[in-house]
């Protein structure tokens, strides 16, 4: 994967990162600009600061797409920063981030230096539905359209450029992450997405820019990932699970989250 910015609209950059395949935003103003997701470890952080002067010197904003690890891990590296993300992002990341780190080293022993570096370091601006946020002289917009890949997504807007960043609310390359998703919620949060926001060009949390065809067609199997887990919870899940469109095992996590809601 080559790690260059990609410029999807008028001084809207995406750099895609061969560690998750997670993508890192830039958006460039007069004067100002926005780094969108901070990446998984300090070390990844400063590789993307060295890529964001590579096209600006401007100081930055940043903003957290969500509370999870490979989105905010390098958040202390821009230091001095506004940090923004949902309130709910906030709150999570101070109640387990430390909890975050400690399973990401039992799973990646090789990383444990790395990941033992990392100062956890929540948004310090917050937000619950909406904010707009004035980068060099360019709106930008961030809104909250409800549950779905996690509590807390964030879809940051650029109306001037026609692009979306719908963070992990849409995923490319894989299956939709369900690890604490709200599978019921989550087909609704993105019709909300799509019927605000008419812009053409899409960027996911991962892998390759999309159109709204794609993000329209990804929304259809996560109603039917929805609809399936609640007929699961009725029937049983012998003569269901085959229907899901996505993997046994991602299934089976959807699943168990769906039932969670269900069950509450």
């Amino acid at each position: 994967m080559n790690e260059q910015w990609q410029e999807v609209g008028d001084r809207v950059y995406v750099r895609r990162h061969r560690s998750y395949s997670v993508n890192a935003g830039l958006i460039v103003g007069d004067g100002h600009c926005l780094v969108l997701d901070t990446r998984g470890s300090h070390r990844e952080a400063a590789d993307l600061i060295e890529a964001v002067r590579s096209v600006t010197a401007f100081p930055w904003t940043v903003v957290n797409s969500h509370s999870h690890f490979d989105h905010y891990f390098g958040n202390a590296l821009f230091g001095g920063a506004e940090i923004w993300g949902h309130a709910r992002c906030a709150e999570e990341i101070e109640a387990y981030g430390e909890t975050h780190r400690s399973g990401l080293v039992e799973q990646r022993p090789e990383r444990r230096e790395e990941l033992e570096e990392v100062a956890i370091v929540p948004p310090d601006h917050t937000f619950t539905v909406a904010a707009s946020l004035d980068i060099g002289g360019r709106i930008v917009h961030l809104r909250h359209f409800g549950l779905g890949h996690s509590s807390n997504d964030v879809v940051t807007h650029v109306p001037d450029a026609g692009v979306v960043f719908a963070g992990d609310l849409v995923e490319e390359g894989a299956p939709p992450a369900f690890g604490d998703s709200y599978p019921l919620d989550w087909p609704a949060t993105l019709r909300a997405m799509l019927a605000e926001m008419p812009e053409p060009v899409v960027v996911p949390g991962h892998g390759a820019v999309v159109d709204r065809a794609y993000v329209a067609a990804q929304c259809a199997e996560l109603e039917l990932v929805a609809e399936l887990a609640k007929r699961a919870h009725v029937e049983g899940l012998r003569d269901v699970i085959r229907l899901f469109p996505y993997p046994e095992d991602v299934s089976r996590q959807a699943i168990g989250r769906a039932f969670t809601q269900l069950d509450a």
